[in-house]
Protein backbone atom coordinates (compact mmCIF):
# COMPACT_ATOMS: atom_id res chain seq x y z
CA UNK A 1 0.00 0.00 0.00
CA UNK A 2 1.37 3.43 -0.73
CA UNK A 3 1.04 5.92 2.19
CA UNK A 4 -1.24 8.77 1.27
CA UNK A 5 -3.94 6.64 -0.01
CA UNK A 6 -6.97 7.70 1.63
CA UNK A 7 -9.69 5.18 1.11
CA UNK A 8 -12.40 7.64 2.87
CA UNK A 9 -13.03 9.98 -0.57
CA UNK A 10 -17.19 9.63 -1.09
CA UNK A 11 -17.48 6.80 1.74
CA UNK A 12 -20.66 7.35 3.53
CA UNK A 13 -19.67 6.48 7.01
CA UNK A 14 -22.95 5.29 8.51
CA UNK A 15 -22.61 2.45 11.04
CA UNK A 16 -19.94 1.85 13.80
CA UNK A 17 -16.51 0.07 13.56
CA UNK A 18 -16.99 1.28 10.08
CA UNK A 19 -13.87 3.86 10.19
CA UNK A 20 -11.58 4.39 13.12
CA UNK A 21 -9.09 7.41 13.12
CA UNK A 22 -6.31 8.78 15.67
CA UNK A 23 -3.82 11.53 16.23
CA UNK A 24 -1.38 12.80 18.66
CA UNK A 25 -1.64 16.24 20.45
CA UNK A 26 0.47 17.18 23.01
CA UNK A 27 0.00 19.11 26.32
CA UNK A 28 2.08 21.77 27.53
CA UNK A 29 3.44 21.39 30.94
CA UNK A 30 6.04 23.24 33.01
CA UNK A 31 9.04 20.77 32.17
CA UNK A 32 8.00 20.19 28.36
CA UNK A 33 5.29 18.30 26.87
CA UNK A 34 2.96 15.12 27.59
CA UNK A 35 1.58 13.51 24.51
CA UNK A 36 -1.91 12.20 23.93
CA UNK A 37 -2.72 9.42 22.07
CA UNK A 38 -7.08 8.65 21.33
CA UNK A 39 -8.80 6.24 18.75
CA UNK A 40 -11.68 7.45 17.89
CA UNK A 41 -14.86 6.21 16.02
CA UNK A 42 -15.51 8.58 13.37
CA UNK A 43 -19.49 7.52 13.23
CA UNK A 44 -19.85 7.98 17.31
CA UNK A 45 -17.59 9.96 17.59
CA UNK A 46 -16.82 8.02 20.73
CA UNK A 47 -12.88 7.94 22.34
CA UNK A 48 -12.61 4.36 22.43
CA UNK A 49 -9.14 4.30 23.80
CA UNK A 50 -6.41 7.26 24.86
CA UNK A 51 -2.86 7.19 26.50
CA UNK A 52 -0.54 9.90 27.68
CA UNK A 53 2.90 9.78 27.19
CA UNK A 54 6.24 11.57 28.17
CA UNK A 55 7.49 10.58 25.08
CA UNK A 56 6.19 10.48 21.43
CA UNK A 57 7.27 6.77 20.72
CA UNK A 58 5.24 4.21 18.46
CA UNK A 59 4.36 1.93 21.51
CA UNK A 60 2.14 3.90 23.67
CA UNK A 61 0.00 4.83 20.05
CA UNK A 62 0.05 0.52 19.98
CA UNK A 63 -1.33 0.25 23.31
CA UNK A 64 -4.16 2.13 21.99
CA UNK A 65 -4.53 0.84 19.22
CA UNK A 66 -4.85 -2.36 20.69
CA UNK A 67 -6.87 -1.86 23.92
CA UNK A 68 -9.42 -0.32 21.25
CA UNK A 69 -9.61 -3.26 19.22
CA UNK A 70 -9.91 -5.89 22.22
CA UNK A 71 -12.76 -3.81 24.14
CA UNK A 72 -14.89 -2.94 21.22
CA UNK A 73 -13.75 -5.58 18.25
CA UNK A 74 -11.79 -4.18 15.23
CA UNK A 75 -12.93 -1.52 12.55
CA UNK A 76 -13.10 -2.11 8.74
CA UNK A 77 -11.02 0.84 7.85
CA UNK A 78 -8.35 2.95 10.24
CA UNK A 79 -7.66 6.14 8.71
CA UNK A 80 -4.62 8.73 9.97
CA UNK A 81 -1.78 11.13 9.14
CA UNK A 82 1.34 9.97 7.91
CA UNK A 83 3.85 10.65 11.47
CA UNK A 84 6.32 8.06 11.68
CA UNK A 85 3.99 6.54 14.69
CA UNK A 86 1.72 5.45 12.43
CA UNK A 87 3.47 4.56 9.13
CA UNK A 88 5.86 2.43 11.26
CA UNK A 89 6.45 -1.62 10.71
CA UNK A 90 4.92 -2.20 13.90
CA UNK A 91 1.81 -0.35 13.42
CA UNK A 92 0.74 -1.41 10.47
CA UNK A 93 1.41 -4.61 11.45
CA UNK A 94 -1.08 -4.62 14.27
CA UNK A 95 -3.55 -3.32 11.83
CA UNK A 96 -2.49 -6.07 8.82
CA UNK A 97 -2.75 -8.64 11.18
CA UNK A 98 -6.06 -7.79 12.24
CA UNK A 99 -7.62 -7.49 8.50
CA UNK A 100 -7.96 -3.87 8.98
CA UNK A 101 -7.39 -2.06 5.73
CA UNK A 102 -5.24 1.28 6.27
CA UNK A 103 -6.26 4.98 5.03
CA UNK A 104 -3.96 7.72 5.29
CA UNK A 105 -3.98 11.29 4.79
Amino acid sequence: MAFGVSLLRDLEINRPNQVWCTDITYIPVERGFFYLVAVMDWYSRKVLSWRLSNTMDTGFCIEVLEEAMVKYGKPEIFNTDQGSQFTSNEWIKVLKDAGVKISME
